[in-house]
């Protein structure tokens, strides 16, 4: 996979792409990231990548030159590849995990950091394939949502993660949250590992991690349970 991420703060990248799942992902070859400075993309001397909002108002908005050349520019790096170019904005549709998953199946994919009080027009409407939030709150900018969305993109890439059946039995597989875990010692300042977990019965270890799954979902995610027909991710 190819992540390409237009910023007008790249260092912001430096320690999360470097660390952890997503360092050995890109040692073992299974993504390559490149960071664009969008500044480096601007027209003139001062590198101003906003300016005031036509019709007045608050704050300050994105220009679209600058985007579009950063986005062609990739574009024509990758040829006739195919590219889904994302815009992190809180307008967008909530990440899930369902959504991660469709995503990591993706050879190309293009961030466009939102900043200020958000992107022209003109980009989401011509440039952007699908607006994604990562909830209903603002922040700054769309750095930290895109972190969010490459960390959970990538650990379902096949082969990043050392045990590949560990993704069969995560939170918000089937709708359902995951059970409880526990590790030694099995007792702990009085409080004890669930005796079933001891037995070494694997037939009566699965029932319980099933009940335990859904009685959690059912107290603290009830509406995973609810149907959602109609609802597309």
């Amino acid at each position: 996979m190819n992540i390409d991420i237009v910023t007008i703060f790249p260092k912001m990248f430096d320690a999360v792409l470097n660390e952890s799942i997503i360092k050995r992902a890109q040692a073992k070859g299974k993504v390559k990231f490149h960071i664009h400075d969008l500044r480096d993309y601007t027209l003139d001397k001062h590198r101003k990548v906003d300016d005031r909002p036509f019709g007045g108002g608050a704050g300050m908005v994105m220009r679209p030159e600058p985007i579009f050349n950063c986005v062609e520019r990739i574009k024509s790096r990758i040829k006739n590849k195919k590219a889904k170019t994302i815009l992190l904005c809180p307008q967008g549709k909530k990440f899930t995990h369902s959504r991660a998953k469709k995503f990591s199946k993706l050879k190309n994919l293009i961030f466009i950091c939102g900043h200020y009080e958000g992107v022209d027009e003109r980009v989401r409407r011509r440039l952007a394939d699908e607006e994604v939030s990562i909830g209903d709150y603002v922040l700054t900018g769309g750095e930290l949502p895109a972190m969010v969305l490459i960390d959970a993109i990538i650990r379902l890439i096949p082969g990043v993660l050392g045990d590949k059946n560990s993704l069969n039995f995560e939170s918000f597989e089937g709708n359902l949250l995951e059970h409880p875990h526990y590790t030694r010692p099995a007792n702990f300042r009085k409080m004890d590992v669930p005796g079933v977990l001891l037995s070494g019965d694997h037939n009566k270890i699965e029932a319980w991690r099933r009940e335990e799954s859904a009685k959690r979902t059912k107290e603290r995610r009830p509406d995973l349970l609810q149907p959602k027909f109609g609802r597309k991710e």
